[in-house]
């Protein structure tokens, strides 16, 4: 007989947008766990909602059926909401046929555990497990900042490196195999640098080879200035956070933009120009457009 405590209660949503993303930053804003994957086949998007108890997953349930209508006049374009209960092993399981080996640069490698991967002596590997916390490198704009980071990473190992809203911590890692000399690393969830603690672990580093705490972009006083920060973050909030994001960045230091619509993206850099950056590089894919900026003074 299954326990109560051997399963998990779920809510399924099939999203027919041409990018998940928008989806996912709504289960975001709602708190929710969730985790998202492409069907390789039939190129469908499932995000999958799960709590620990029956009344958990109920109400998750009655609030997507509700928000789902919400969400569709913003751009969304979830078609199906399915409650269904599944064993915690079955799920540990499932979703490891939708994730692959990811080739971010010739150098830069993200792949999960089960997968094998022989690296040349030039490449850096970085081991991420999909699971319930954002950041595993296959979403548009974590891909863009692992290159930035990849592509910005000195020869002589004397860079600093700031990551504002971590996540599973993949940023930092990769920083730090990428021979980044210090790496920092916050966000405002606390069960977000639990995972990016393991994961960090995980792949090799101890607990303080990279500065890891809870703190908010709003907030945060970093001590000293940094060569390189990325702030995969949401539009709004880095026009809102402006001004302390900034006291972040080095003269001369870049900074790396992340998690912003599209629409939103000329009127970010607009903002971030007018106190004293340049815009040097953007990339968009679908809805999203992430860029990179140079701190002039």
């Amino acid at each position: 007989m299954t326990k109560v405590n051997d399963l998990l209660y779920c809510v399924k949503l099939k999203d027919e947008a041409p990018d998940f993303g928008a989806s996912a930053e709504f289960l975001n804003a709602a708190e929710l766990e969730f985790s998202s994957y492409e069907d390789k086949e039939t190129k469908n998007v499932f995000h999958t909602v799960y709590a620990l108890t029956p009344e958990e997953g109920k109400a998750n349930y009655q609030f997507l059926l509700e928000s789902v209508k919400i969400w569709n006049e913003y751009g969304t374009q979830i078609s199906e909401v399915e409650y269904f209960e599944m064993k915690k092993e079955d799920w540990a399981e499932s979703w490891k046929k939708y994730f692959n080996i990811i080739h971010i640069s010739d150098r830069l490698i993200i792949k999960p555990s089960w997968l094998e991967f022989n690296p040349t002596p030039e490449q850096v590997v970085v081991q991420i497990d999909p699971g319930m916390s954002f950041g595993t490198g296959q979403h548009a704009t974590t891909s863009y900042c692992l290159k930035m980071i990849d592509k910005l990473a000195a020869n002589d190992e004397s860079q600093t490196f700031l990551d504002a809203g971590c996540g599973s911590g993949i940023l930092s890692i990769a920083a730090k195999k990428l021979k980044y000399q210090e790496v920092t690393s916050f966000d405002f969830d606390p069960d977000a640098i639990m995972v990016a603690s393991e994961n960090i672990e995980f792949n090799g580093f101890k607990k303080d080879d990279i500065n890891l705490f809870v703190a908010d972009a709003e907030n945060y006083q970093a001590n000293h200035q940094y060569d390189v920060v990325a702030a995969n973050i949401l539009g709004h909030l880095l026009i809102r956070f402006k001004n302390n994001i900034t006291t972040w960045v080095k003269p001369q230091g870049k900074l790396i933009l992340a998690g912003i619509l599209t629409s939103e993206f000329d009127n970010l850099s607009k903002e971030f120009c007018e106190i004293g950056y340049e815009e040097i590089d953007r990339f968009s894919e679908k809805e999203w457009t992430s860029g990179l900026f140079v701190k002039k003074a």
